[in-house]
């Protein structure tokens, strides 16, 4: 009887040990999550405000016109809650910015002509299945139009300036054939030609009142309006963007002039104290392994200090 005694007690106390373990543990556990969820944004999925006025370039949008305001919520929709897109944005704009907004100032063309280029290739160097490429998404024969050296060695619609240079003596061609710069942006988009016919056709005063039916054109101009909103505002759409974490401006190059050809750009980065890759980092407009360079034309090529 004794010895049964013993046993349950024995019993009873490896209960209680494991149930204040279990408790113990599970108290922890909770507190973790407590901590993270304290720590962490919550996400909420929200419909948007539309409570306020919006601009482009100056432009008003007329917001007292149900339709606008109807496709200009579907764009800030779909960019609010396009989350990897909308973060690698704003993280590139830190680094490119800086490059873009003194041109565009130099050039006369409103700042948030900037925004363009967020909307053509999320500041990339990005080839469109139509064949545009760059930042500024020229296609060959634009390029040429404005200026740019296209050929199988150097393609300067990867040129971040010279491409930047471009794409405001663009703009401002068609702003001044069009009237405004929203109808230039739709130009950058469907092509000046169709625009100034349907605005002819349609007797439109405005882009607001074009019916056009390229959809992603339609859209073009809202969906501009709509990044400048997010990337101007993000905390007011819950992204929390540590400073850290954006990318930094390319600052620490030195630069070497070239007029002759090269034979191998890997050779040339390396007696310059750099490498192949890196050599096309600063330079992506370099776009073959060497330069033949038969006129003797003057290149400045970026290289890391």
């Amino acid at each position: 009887m004794g010895q049964n005694k013993n046993l349950r007690i024995l019993l009873l106390v490896n209960v209680f040990l494991v149930t204040v373990l279990g408790l113990f543990f599970v108290s922890s556990f909770k507190g973790d999550d407590d901590k993270k969820a304290a720590s962490s944004p919550e996400q909420v999925i929200r419909s948007i405000s539309l409570e306020k006025d919006f601009d482009f370039c100056g432009e008003k949008l007329p917001m007292d016109n149900w339709d606008v305001r109807q496709r200009l919520d579907a764009e800030l929709l779909r960019n609010v809650y396009f989350h990897s897109q909308t973060i690698l944005s704003v993280k590139r704009a830190n680094a490119m910015f800086p490059v873009i907004e003194p041109i565009l100032k130099e050039e006369g063309v409103p700042d948030d002509l900037k925004y363009l280029a967020v909307a053509e290739s999320t500041l990339s160097n990005a080839i469109s299945p139509a064949g545009a490429r760059g930042v500024w998404q020229f296609m060959k024969s634009a390029a040429l139009g404005y200026g740019l050296e296209v050929n199988g060695e150097v393609d300067e619609r990867y040129h971040l300036e010279k491409a930047t240079r471009a794409a405001c003596a663009y703009l401002r061609k068609e702003k001044a054939r069009l009237g405004s710069w929203t109808l230039a942006a739709a130009a950058y988009n469907g092509g000046p030609e169709r625009i100034a016919t349907e605005m002819e056709k349609q007797r439109a005063q405005n882009f607001y009142e074009l019916n056009l039916a390229a959809d992603e054109t339609m859209r073009y101009p809202f969906r501009i309006v709509a990044i400048k909103e997010v990337m101007s505002h993000p905390e007011l759409y819950e992204y929390a963007i540590e400073e850290d974490h954006l990318y930094e401006p390319i600052n620490d190059y030195k630069t070497v002039t070239v007029d002759g050809p090269v034979g191998n750009w890997g050779d040339f980065a390396r007696s310059h104290g750099t490498n192949y890759r890196m050599l096309k980092v600063y330079n992506p407009w370099l776009v073959d392994s060497k330069l033949t360079n038969k006129a003797g034309k003057v290149y400045r090529i970026k290289l890391p200090k």
